[in-house]
């Protein structure tokens, strides 16, 4: 039987020690109040994962304010107090199951498809997303052309980020995530054919990195030392699937160390294929690359479905945690299952249907 003992391992990320390597990968579900209040339904599907044996879970995008940040109808936010008490039963009921809770801090920018705040979006440059908008999310045809954020704008969503990280500190999260990744608002300052802005934002790497590191050091400085905070980091977006870094390993390098440098404590990457160089057909992995140029921890996320795929990882020093999506809704359970050496079940697909309705079935094992 292989060996599997660096999944069980503990680890401390900033101030949070996990009982283990296994973390369930943020997934959005759509599936609160039309108000963004958290549902019971919500507290049910996380506190599943939590039972299953999940040492860290992350939680679905959650928007930050009441202006452009909302991606999706019926998305969960903690823009508000309501909101932000809401999430009360979920972070209760993670934590009575031993897990441990961050949130992901979400800014659509131009990839909203829905919101009940305004009828438009922003992004750093008036250039639509590429592709077609989500039909189980909600959307319907291209997505639309935003406006070019204003200075003005820019603050209102680092005060957003800021706010929204306190009000997480509140209501019990053991941390919080900047969501940079999949496409939304700060992954579109990533990306060179979304961001043709000509000033101290555009352009070079290290530039269009600069927003992201702005807003995770002013969350790390208004948070305190006692709330873990990181960032998830992506190449491809909802919207476009095969985006790679013009720049190659260099532009990793620049990316990766200037995050590092902001005093956060982790970094999250999200590939298709976690174990999978990053450019071309050889090389380091995405996750490596930012172990490497970080030097912070790092999760690491992408068809990690099979434990001796996950667990190489960890042993090669690639990552620290793994983390789980389609896997985890196919097996809430998948640490337990592992752990004992039971059979993993397949991924029957209606799972990872998100509209308004989290699957919310009893495991058999956890019942």
């Amino acid at each position: 039987m292989p060996d599997f003992a660096p999944l069980w391992s503990p680890v401390q990320i900033g101030s949070t020690q996990l009982p283990n390597r296994v973390a369930l990968a943020p997934m959005t579900r759509i599936s609160a109040t039309e108000d963004g209040l958290v549902t019971e339904k919500m507290v049910s599907y996380y506190e599943a994962f939590a039972r299953g044996g999940f040492g860290l879970l992350i939680t679905e995008g959650i928007y930050t304010d009441t202006a452009h940040s909302q991606g999706y109808l019926f998305q969960p936010g903690i823009a508000t107090e309501e909101q932000a008490r809401s999430w009360a039963g979920v972070v209760d009921a993670v934590h009575a199951a031993g897990a441990k809770i961050f949130a992901q801090l979400m800014h659509a920018g131009s990839q909203a498809q829905g919101s009940r705040f305004v009828d438009s979006t922003i992004a750093p440059s008036a250039v639509a997303p590429r592709g077609e908008q989500l039909g189980f999310y909600r959307g319907e045809g291209p997505y639309r052309v935003p406006s070019e954020i204003t200075a003005a704008q820019m603050e209102e969503v680092r005060e957003g980020f800021v706010a929204a990280a306190l009000r997480a500190r509140d209501a019990g999260f053991d941390g919080v995530e900047i969501h940079g990744a999949n496409g939304y608002l700060l992954d579109q300052f990533l990306t060179d054919y979304l961001n043709r802005r000509t000033d101290e934002y555009g352009g070079s790497p290290e530039n269009r990195v600069r927003f992201a590191a702005e807003i995770c050091r002013a969350v790390r400085e208004a948070v305190g030392p006692d709330l873990t905070v990181g960032i998830r980091v992506s190449q491809a977006k909802v919207s476009d699937h095969d985006h790679r870094w013009s720049g190659g390993a260099e532009e990793a390098a620049a990316i990766f160390s200037t995050l590092g440098a902001t005093g956060i404590d982790f970094l999250h990457t999200t590939e298709y294929r976690a174990t999978a160089p990053a450019f071309g057909d050889e090389g380091d992995s995405l996750a490596a690359l930012a172990k490497k140029h970080s030097g912070l921890p790092v999760i690491a996320n992408g068809h990690l479905d099979d434990p001796e795929t996950a667990v190489s990882m960890l042993r090669d020093g690639a990552a620290d945690v793994v983390a789980l999506g389609k896997a985890a809704l196919a097996n809430r359970d998948w640490p337990q299952r592992v752990r004992s050496g039971q059979p993993l079940e397949e991924l029957d697909a209606s799972l990872f249907d998100p509209v308004a309705d989290v699957k919310d079935w009893e495991l058999e094992l956890l019942s």
